[in-house]
């Protein structure tokens, strides 16, 4: 089809008709002719039609089942049939199963049958643009759907990297950046979600406090660097040393915590020795030398049937590092939170008096 003219076939037996239907709209139409239906079908698979103008009355295949046909197979092309003999059932046969756009009459009057098939043009120009703005639209909604969905993407990933990156602060938040393991803030959520799970399923629950001794010393000798390497060598040796159940993080300057679930004043006790006597065994090199460290190590116990606060924990695990320090450090002190009194006025120093049996020194 051109730009500007429709495609029109006339089908029709008679070689009259045809030329004069083919004079007629050679002027507006690109004007094709068959002189029967089978011979129409033939033109439908070389090329588009636009238009098809059919006689009813032909041998073989009749005008409505040429239009029956022509439907099924080209459903854009405009339908129009004409017939010189006015029978009902053609027409109804033309309008049910042809679903023709007009019926004709022979004899026809020129300029009507001219006008006819220029709006026959109209409606398929019009139609044509329909389906153009529709297939348009579909293009359009697609490229749209296409946007949402890429930007979807984009945001979902960006949402992945932030959730990553977001992920990543608060685990550096909660470690302590020399030694890598957790840092005091961990630590003190770490406790505090231990005291909520012991009000809900009592356990005993041992709090530990792990002190370098003669730290200065050792940063006087081998300055800041030297200080530095034996602090994360002695978190590897309590790391190691620890139940896998069971948390070590630094807390300040040479201090450490250990905290240990489900451990009572035994469990307390052999895990003490266990972290002391690792660190004593350790041989630490830096540059040419063999640093040897020793730490002292003070434990507070709360056992199953005792509810006691971080802050009590904390309290009592001091006053048991202290008496470890000053009973000649190297040592560990493991101390019952019940035989510990509570308050910010206590003096760790006040509690050296060992008579209860729950107060172990090794």
């Amino acid at each position: 089809m051109s730009s500007t003219r429709c495609t029109l076939l006339v089908v029709d037996d008679e070689p009259a008709v045809l030329n004069t239907l083919t004079a007629l709209a050679l002027r507006d139409f690109d004007v094709l002719t068959a002189a029967s239906a089978a011979e129409a079908i033939g033109v439908f698979g070389r090329r588009e039609v636009d238009i098809i103008l059919t006689d009813q009355m032909m041998p073989g295949m009749s005008g409505v089942q040429l239009l029956e046909w022509v439907r099924e197979h080209s459903p854009h092309t405009i339908r129009l049939m004409m017939t010189g003999l006015a029978r009902l059932e053609d027409a109804v046969d033309a309008i049910n199963c042809g679903q023709v756009h007009r019926y004709l009459f022979k004899p026809w009057r020129s300029a009507e049958l001219l006008q006819i098939l220029k709006n026959a043009a109209k409606t398929f120009a019009l139609e044509r643009s329909h389906e153009q703005l529709l297939d348009e639209l579909r293009q359009l909604n697609q490229r749209l759907e296409d946007r949402v969905q890429q930007r979807t993407q984009e945001l979902e990933e960006a949402n992945r990297h932030l959730q990553q990156k977001n992920s990543m602060l608060e685990k550096l938040a909660l470690t302590d950046p020399l030694t890598g393991i957790p840092n005091r803030r961990a630590m003190d959520r770490l406790v505090r979600s231990e005291q909520r799970r012991r009000s809900r399923y009592p356990n005993p629950l041992a709090l530990g406090l792990i002190d370098a001794d003669h730290f200065r010393e050792i940063n006087s000798r081998y300055l800041l660097p030297g200080g530095d390497h034996v602090l994360v060598a002695l978190a590897q040796v309590l790391a190691d040393s620890a139940r896998s159940v069971d948390t070590v993080g630094r807390i300040g300057g040479e201090e450490f915590m250990v905290v240990a679930p489900e451990t009572n004043m035994e469990g307390a006790l052999v895990l003490a020795e266990r972290i002391r006597t690792a660190v004593e065994q350790k041989e630490i090199r830096y540059k040419e030398h063999v640093i040897q460290v020793t730490v002292s190590v003070g434990f507070a116990v709360a056992e199953a049937n005792l509810l006691s606060s971080y802050e009590h924990l904390k309290q009592t695990a001091a006053l048991a590092l202290a008496e470890a320090k000053a009973a000649g450090r190297n040592c560990s002190i493991i101390r019952d939170v019940a035989n510990t009194p509570a308050g910010k006025d206590a003096d760790p120093l006040s509690t050296l008096h060992l008579d209860s049996p729950s107060d172990w020194i090794l």
